[in-house]
């Protein structure tokens, strides 16, 4: 039992099923109704995904630089890289899987796909940039090598991001300029714990990089 409560793994799914209580559960809003709480549940997966990556791309720019020799973040480089490199993983899963929320949201509140919107094209090529992106370092297990891809990754996002244009996306962000104080406590509640979700996996992937040289689930269930 013991072992359980310690498991990362074990924290990651009671997290996921906390998220989902919580999202069930989200106030209603005047125009989508009910079907606003996939909105919530979509927008703080994908907050969590860009968290997780830039805390990839921050740790990975950290491990670059003790690398090279800065004085401050020389002697813990090698744990920026790991977690770094774990980050990543958690970032890209997040991310991948944000992809079918935001069908789905499409589906209940539009009552269609639009799959040529330009946020979500984006998107969609940016999960396949990062999954080939994270299985090909994977495959190469060069722990500075990750960290550099990340802080590319993360940058490269962020410049795409940036001039993207809106059409089915609101500008952000509509929830914390609603006014509405409900809604925005509700909202950082579901992204905090979303959160908290990402952080347990993240230790997830880090107990299989101690004991062994890529990243696994298993050791931490």
């Amino acid at each position: 039992m013991s072992k359980i409560v310690k498991s990362p793994f074990s924290w990651f799914l009671l997290c996921l099923a906390g998220v989902a209580g919580l999202a069930f559960f989200g106030p209603e809003e005047a125009s989508l109704g009910s079907n606003v709480r996939i909105v919530y549940l979509h927008g703080a997966w994908v907050m969590t995904a860009e968290i997780a990556l830039i805390a990839a791309g921050l740790a990975g720019l950290a491990g670059l630089l003790g690398w090279l020799g800065l004085p401050l973040l020389r002697y813990r480089a090698e744990a920026f890289h790991r977690w770094s490199r774990a980050l990543g993983w958690s970032g890209i899963l997040f991310w991948l899987t944000y992809l079918p929320l935001s069908l789905w949201a499409m589906q209940a509140n539009w009552s269609g796909l639009f799959l040529a919107e330009p946020r979500f094209r984006l998107a969609l090529t940016f999960a396949v940039a990062g999954v080939l992106l994270q299985a090909g370092l994977w495959l190469i297990d060069r722990p500075w090598l990750a960290s550099l891809g990340n802080l590319v990754f993360f940058v490269a996002l962020r410049v795409a991001f940036s001039n993207a244009e809106y059409v089915m996306h609101p500008p952000p962000s509509p929830i914390f300029s609603s006014g509405l104080f409900n809604i925005q406590a509700f909202f950082i509640g579901l992204a905090l714990l979303t959160l908290a979700a990402a952080y347990f996996l993240t230790r997830c992937w880090l107990m299989g990089n101690q004991q062994g040289s890529h990243p696994s689930c298993k050791t931490a269930a």
